[in-house]
């Protein structure tokens, strides 16, 4: 079977490397795809967000199954698009996508349902939101409504922090569209985690869970990313607080996207807080989670392909969905001066002993040479018996590899590291 993966980034390339396994799957297309990417797929020069062009592509090529993984095509409805020609698609149609699409719907649905989550208010007029920061407890959680790339959140100390957050959004457009409107929100304290689980709008099987690091800087300094690591499992997500998660969570949210005429299928993110109250929602995504995928995927002992199918086609109760006990992290290797700006272009080396290891999110090819194009350049991955095993293993990779500007986060995995001492009793 022919298989085109929407998408070009590390995500895209962990799951291209997952549904290579198969034997059923000849050829695996990725549109956009990247330099990486091309060494496990055929790249077509498709942008993610050109429906047309993917659906075209797709019925000129006899693509037989569809994963569309970013959020913004998700967003724009390219499911659907596919589905009309009769192509089956992994990802949820564009109706169910807009509980990452718009954060005022999914904090509204929460509201409506009884969901926990962090109370909040949804401004459309930047005067109003700036009169509602006078007097709103500090600190205090901004979020542009629309997609923004994972960066479109402002934790505000102060009132000033707050009025410069509001008017960057709405007023500068920092964000573009997607400040047309905001959400303030209370500010949560506890550990956070992320849970990515498959669901066919009646099952819910959730996935491995994982703790990023979106802070730049080592010690959770620096500007807010697109995440500079992952581990997983996150120590502080117990069989108890699991069990939570399912029944007041989990659960609830699809049946409540059932209620509303969204049935949602494909790959829900929780992004939870762990707060003293118990429990609750930060956000939700349409798809996999980035980078938090380079770590869960490795995890995954089924044929993601036939977890897959059985997504889109309504049987996820029957489906043989496993995952290890290992532990598995991910480094982010970085251009300098990411998130803002970063110069293009230099050549990347991997050792040979490590291809296998990395995931390729922002490089391209030239005159066959892998160079770097993006932000975030290379996920290094590793799995372990311990979780110290598999980051020790992880950095000694990154040793392997080597581009000018490089940079990496040096303590990704300590918080979960010093975590798990206390979360198991110091076992």
């Amino acid at each position: 079977m022919k298989i085109m993966v929407v998408g070009g980034g590390g995500r895209e390339h962990a799951i291209i490397r997952k549904l290579k396994e198969n034997p059923e799957v000849e050829t695996i297309y990725a549109l956009p795809g990247n330099g990486g990417i091309a060494a496990d797929a055929i790249c077509v020069p498709i942008g993610a967000r050109d429906i047309g062009g993917a659906v075209e592509f797709a019925v000129a090529n006899g693509i037989g199954y569809a994963v569309v993984a970013p959020d913004d095509p998700l967003v724009l409805g390219m499911c659907d698009a596919l589905t009309e020609k009769g192509i089956p698609c992994f990802g949820p149609d564009k109706r169910a996508a807009i509980i990452e699409g718009s954060k005022a719907f999914s904090k509204e649905l929460m509201k409506k349902y009884g969901i926990p989550t962090a109370a909040y208010e949804i401004f459309d007029d930047s005067a109003a939101a700036l009169d509602y920061v006078e007097k709103a407890p500090l600190p205090t959680v901004i979020k542009a409504d629309g997609l923004a790339l994972g960066k479109g959140v402002i934790i505000a100390a102060t009132r000033e922090e707050a009025r410069a957050a509001v008017r960057s959004i709405m007023d500068d457009r920092r964000f573009g569209a997607s400040g047309e409107k905001i959400v303030i929100e209370e500010f949560l304290e506890g550990p956070e985690v992320s849970v990515l689980s498959f669901t066919d709008g009646k099952t819910v099987v959730p996935m491995v869970s994982s703790m990023d690091h979106k802070r730049a800087l080592d010690g959770d300094n620096g500007l807010n990313t697109g995440g500079m690591g992952t581990v997983a499992p996150n120590p502080y997500y117990t069989k108890e607080i699991a069990d939570r998660c399912m029944n007041e969570i989990f659960l609830p949210t699809v049946r409540a996207m059932n209620a509303e005429g969204r049935t949602f299928r494909g790959c829900l993110y929780f992004g939870l807080m762990l707060t003293a109250g118990g429990p609750k929602v930060i956000e939700y995504n349409c798809r996999f989670g980035d980078p938090e995928t380079q770590v869960v995927l490795p995890l995954l002992e089924s044929d993601l392909f036939d977890v897959m199918r059985s997504v889109t086609e309504g049987r996820l109760s029957d489906a043989d969905v496993r995952f290890s006990d290992r532990h598995a992290a991910c480094v982010i290797m970085a251009s300098k001066g990411y998130p803002e700006e970063y110069e293009k272009g230099y050549g990347i080396t991997i050792g040979d002993d490590v291809k296998e290891h990395v995931y390729v999110a922002g490089a391209s090819l030239k005159d066959g040479r892998l160079v770097t194009s993006g932000g975030r350049v290379l996920g290094v991955t590793a799995t372990g018996d311990s979780l110290k095993e598999a980051l020790d293993t992880a950095y000694s990779r990154v040793e392997k590899i080597s581009f000018e500007g490089a940079f990496w986060r040096k303590d990704i995995g300590k918080r979960a590291l010093e975590a798990g001492g206390i979360v198991n009793g110091g076992k």
